[in-house]
């Protein structure tokens, strides 16, 4: 099959942060990491640092999302942390920058087996095993970060949860209450037709112009995968064409897109107007991560929140929520040869992490990563039932796979008959055999 412009771009990422591993500038930046600002030392997260200038590479859509830890960062070290957007495509471009010879201080970087190979760690970034606040993150915050058994990410917002979104108002004309909410996938398509079938509304909102949340359908549906066969497939013993695979993507085409239960114009669709028709009720259940929660409480308070949208948990055969690691969830550290430069990145993670967290946290009124830390007041309550489910909930694949192929993308040639679910998968074993090669995984 013909390699998608997107996989090429991947692959030739992949390559050229392995490149980068022999030219000098990644050698003198791994010999720094060895020598100086590795982690083991004691740490005063507000110990003066005047004079001190560090640089944290961000995603252009999340370019304030640091603020308040770095203003509170300068104001008690006197510290300068500057932060730059990297154009998109930022999964991109970031290896791209690196293997030029660019390195940052700090960055933001999604901390999944998926993602974090693709800026080498090992050669460009500190080990960050026993920095101080390693032992206070939950258990699935943990299992984060970590490559070959060793940390190199700094765990410091939750990892999104997957689940649908609901409006309330809509439910209550279609009778349904929450006795009534589904306990797996094929209960959850039953869901949408009870809805179409009592009320004006669209079972789901589907997006097919965003593309990306098109593959969250097929995602709840792979959770009875068992962790021998995500194994196996990380050591190219098990297929992307596995008949389970194979039938998921099936199951969505048929059984949700064919069988009517989207909202028309479905092709099209963006993620802004998923939160809109699911707020106004002309789409019942929208099926997407914390991005879609966000999107909520930018433009709605809580109180209006609570009244309106509801959350449920669901995957293939029990009413589980699934987790997904995103690129703000995790901020990694340099190896830049600047002994002084990455004491002072530990340093921020340290006061990230440690003395600031509870107010970064009340700031932007999101979950904590640390058990002792307690959630802000004034959450919605959508995001207080995610929070509860985090503890039990499955991996998406970017969570298991060490590749994450574009399953969106054959999704959405798919919803204009260009492919044929068979072909989606191929689409992703190709792709994921590819990048996996080029990053030298064994097996492939």
């Amino acid at each position: 099959m013909k390699r998608t412009a997107t996989a090429v771009a991947l692959i030739c990422a992949a390559a050229l942060t392995l490149s980068a591993c022999s030219d000098d500038t990644a050698n003198q930046a791994s010999t720094g990491g060895g020598s100086g600002g590795a982690g083991g030392g004691e740490i005063d997260p507000t110990a003066p640092l005047d004079g001190v200038e560090l640089t944290f590479w961000t995603a252009q859509n999340t370019v304030n999302a640091a603020d308040q830890v770095i203003e509170a960062f300068e104001e008690a070290t006197g510290a300068k942390v500057t932060t730059e957007a990297i154009p998109d495509l930022y999964e991109q471009n970031v290896p791209t920058r690196l293997a030029s010879g660019e390195r940052p201080d700090l960055m933001f970087w999604q901390p999944s087996i998926s993602t974090l190979p693709f800026i080498q760690p090992q050669q460009n970034l500190l080990p960050l095993d026993d920095e101080p606040w390693v032992d206070d993150l939950g258990p699935i915050e943990q299992s984060l970060g970590v490559i070959d058994d060793t940390r190199y990410a700094a765990i410091v917002t939750s990892p999104a949860m997957l689940g649908v979104y609901y409006n309330k108002d809509v439910f209550a004309e279609a009778g349904i209450t929450e006795d009534d909410f589904p306990t797996s996938y094929d209960e959850l398509l039953q869901l949408g037709h009870r809805v179409q079938d009592e009320t004006d509304a669209a079972g789901f909102y589907e997006v097919g112009g965003d593309q990306w949340p098109l593959q969250w359908q097929v995602q709840v549906q792979l959770t009875d995968l068992p962790d021998s066969w995500w194994e196996g497939l990380n050591r190219n013993e098990e297929s992307w064409t596995d008949p389970a695979v194979v039938d998921a993507i099936e199951k969505y085409n048929d059984e949700l897109l064919g069988a009517g239960l989207a909202q028309e114009g479905y092709r099209t669709a963006t993620f802004t107007g998923q939160a809109e028709a699911l707020w106004e009720g002309s789409s019942a259940m929208a099926l997407n991560v914390t991005s879609f929660q966000s999107q909520l409480q930018a433009q709605h308070s809580t109180e209006e929140i609570d009244e309106r949208i509801g959350w449920f948990p669901i995957a293939n055969s029990e009413p589980r929520g699934l987790y997904s690691p995103d690129q703000t969830n995790g901020v990694v550290a340099f190896a830049t040869g600047d002994e002084e430069r990455q004491n002072a990145a530990r340093q921020f993670l340290a006061f990230w992490l440690g003395p600031d967290y509870a107010d970064f946290i009340d700031a932007r009124k999101i979950p904590s990563v640390q058990p002792d830390v307690p959630n802000p007041e004034g959450m919605p309550q959508t995001a207080i039932d995610q929070v509860e489910e985090l503890a039990d909930a499955h991996g998406v694949f970017q969570a298991k796979a060490i590749v994450a192929p574009n399953m969106h993308i054959a999704l959405a040639e798919m919803i204009y008959g260009e492919r044929s679910p068979r072909e989606v998968a191929e689409y992703v074993e190709n792709e994921f055999d590819d990048v996996a090669g080029a990053q030298g995984a064994e097996g492939f």
